[in-house]
């Protein structure tokens, strides 16, 4: 894999139009789940816009493969000339203030060069929440590739522990906020693209618990190989506790991700199974839950 990093990028593209060409037109690579998934979230756009967001994503998917393989010989001065920041002046704010940030970002462009650039951008301390692969090698694969730059893994079942040991301490703790809960474990449901979706509500616990300040975190393609990555602010810093039965956080949260998927569609992970699971009967009528 690092002899394969090594190759230049215009190699690396050059392979992945050709892996293009096998997964979307040869195998068709999970191509019933991506149309189904773009047709149900675009129901207002023509077939032929939505054959161009699938397209692209097929593409951009090959390009999420190779730039991954090159995070592991990258050098910091290429990467940084790679990726742009929009909206990061807040977010620093806060941190030179003393407060830890909560940034809630998605399966957009591609995600593994997001957490790799934050560490090269902010001088504080990134946190990631992540869970664990069952295949040994690639665990230890993704934690070597994610851990290059110097973000600290946190196994999703220790975020809670891992917060109060920093508790106050000026950090980014991040999290992908898009992942599919376990049915079991569902607690809040919304209307996401057109689709009944449940959501992950650690957002509105860890905000409720610390009271820290709460980003989305988008990120969009330039150009192929070129990123810009934006903080949108979605609550301040709480002044004192509170406890809800409501999910502010995450409902805004999945709001501003719909926003952006609307303004930058072919950049989300289609292939991702995000709507298996089926609203419970008894909420059919309820907008959110």
């Amino acid at each position: 894999m690092k002899g394969i990093s090594l190759l230049p990028f215009w190699v690396l593209y050059g392979f992945s139009t050709f892996l293009y060409g096998v997964l979307y037109k040869l195998i068709g690579y999970r191509k019933k789940v991506v149309r189904q998934n773009i047709e149900r979230s675009f129901p207002a756009r023509t077939q032929q816009e939505h054959r161009q967001i699938e397209k692209q994503f097929y593409q951009n998917l090959c390009d999420v493969i190779v730039e991954t393989l090159k995070m592991v010989s990258i050098s910091p001065a290429e990467l940084q000339k790679r990726v742009t920041f929009k909206g990061n002046e807040k977010a620093e704010a806060y941190l030179q203030q003393g407060h830890q940030i909560i940034a809630m970002g998605a399966h957009l462009a591609n995600w593994e060069i997001m957490s790799a650039a934050g560490n090269l951008r902010f001088d504080f301390p990134i946190d990631g929440v992540y869970k664990p692969l069952s295949s040994s090698f690639f665990e230890a694969f993704m934690v070597f590739l994610r851990s290059r730059f110097g973000i600290q893994l946190i196994p999703m079942k220790d975020t809670l522990r891992h917060m109060i040991r920093h508790k106050n301490q000026p950090r980014l703790f991040t999290m992908l906020a898009d992942q599919v809960p376990p049915y079991g474990h569902i607690q809040y449901w919304t209307t996401f693209l057109h689709q009944d979706t449940a959501f992950y509500v650690s957002g509105d616990k860890l905000r409720e618990s610390f009271g820290y300040p709460v980003f989305f975190v988008g990120m969009k393609h330039q150009r192929r190989g070129y990123f810009e990555i934006e903080f949108i602010e979605l609550f301040p810093p709480l002044q004192e506790k509170i406890e809800s039965k409501q999910h502010p956080v995450t409902h805004t949260f999945a709001r501003q991700l719909e926003q952006w998927i609307e303004a930058n569609p072919s950049d989300y992970l289609w292939s991702h199974k995000r709507w298996k699971h089926k609203k419970p009967a008894e909420q059919a009528h309820s907008p959110e839950s």
